[in-house]
């Protein structure tokens, strides 16, 4: 079987995420190939350059196999065909061994940036809300962060709005001291965390080490559960923040509550303020101001009715009505929460 080593940079017709489990297929001097990548040293697997061209620079050789030898083309490689790429990607099943945990790439401004990284460690989980998990995390990668997305294992999870997030680690995988710890919400995927013995004993111990232990939502409660609340102010999505004192947290009613070094965020949208809050603790109110300018973040609702007081009691006895098997869910998770705490 023959094999070649490629050159060390090369063009290719369009964006592409490099994929430890795929095969590569291209052409060199008009002989097609195809060749499987080790990119366990290779930390940033988007691919540019300065001027905005796509092209590929492997911090180690591809190792490439003869044409025929490729797998068959399936529905994903089809599609990159498609779209123009003379690289298509094949993903085969067992083609290669997973490769390591690697953290998201960082923002290509703040790779030589003068301060080291934040490590930190965002649980991904099935049917969380997108939002809650985005908001945050646009301001960590803005403030030059390592960010693991930390899942039970590395497939794939659903969010509210059927968009899959692959988890970069799993809960085994995940450092252990960290700067951030993060949970976000999802009501329905939270009680199933609040009930996961796994969950709840990696957030315990990487709890007990991280600079700061956060959550947004009712990612609140699976703090909770997992006894990081306990003797601590906190806050969640207002229809859940009642469940708090059952696991030991004192219930305050805003947007952010700080308390030491837990920091908890209110429903969904709160997620911009909460990491606005986050960011001055952990670079400064110069770099969260500045953060916040790139988001161009001044909220101005068309009407004010956000909150359960702004709202009405009408409006909100109306969504509760609608939400009364979910929070039922809720309450019994937390009590059950609550017995294995000792509370």
């Amino acid at each position: 079987m023959r094999e070649a080593t490629l050159p060390n940079t090369f063009k290719l017709p369009g964006y592409v995420r490099l994929d430890a489990a795929a095969w590569y297929r291209f052409a060199i001097q008009g002989q097609p190939f195809r060749a499987q990548l080790n990119l366990q040293n290779i930390t940033d697997r988007r691919i540019y350059d300065t001027d905005g061209a796509n092209v590929l620079r492997p911090t180690v050789p591809f190792t490439v196999l003869p044409f025929l030898d490729a797998p068959a083309l399936n529905r994903r490689s089809f599609a990159a065909n498609a779209l123009g790429g003379a690289l298509l990607v094949a993903a085969t099943a067992g083609a290669c061994a997973q490769s390591s945990p690697q953290p998201l790439p960082r923002p290509r401004m703040m790779q030589q940036s003068d301060v080291a990284p934040l490590k930190v460690a965002m649980l991904v989980y099935s049917r969380m809300v997108t939002l809650d998990l985005v908001a945050p995390q646009s301001v960590l990668q803005m403030l030059n962060s390592e960010i693991h997305l930390v899942g039970e294992t590395r497939e794939p999870v659903a969010t509210d709005l059927g968009l899959p997030v692959t988890p970069t680690c799993t809960i085994n995988e995940c450092p252990r001291d960290l700067d951030v710890l993060f949970v976000p919400g999802g009501l329905m995927g939270s009680v199933a965390c609040m009930k996961n013995p796994a969950i709840l004993d990696f957030l315990a111990d990487r709890g007990a080490h991280a600079r700061y232990v956060t959550s947004v939502c009712t990612g609140g409660l699976v703090l909770g559960a997992a006894g990081l609340l306990r003797g601590y102010e906190a806050t969640a999505h207002w229809a859940v923040t009642h469940l708090l004192p059952l696991m030991g947290a004192t219930k305050v009613d805003a947007r952010v509550v700080h308390d030491r070094n837990r920091l908890t965020g209110a429903g969904v949208t709160a997620g911009l303020d909460f990491g606005l809050t986050l960011a001055v603790l952990l670079r400064g109110q110069e770099a969260a101001e500045r953060t916040q300018l790139i988001l161009e973040y001044e909220p101005a609702p068309p009407f004010r009715k956000g909150t359960p007081v702004l709202a009405g009691p009408e409006r909100v006895a109306e969504m509760r009505t609608g939400r009364v098997w979910m929070e039922g869910q809720a309450w019994d998770a937390s009590l059950a929460a609550a017995k294995r705490l000792g509370l």
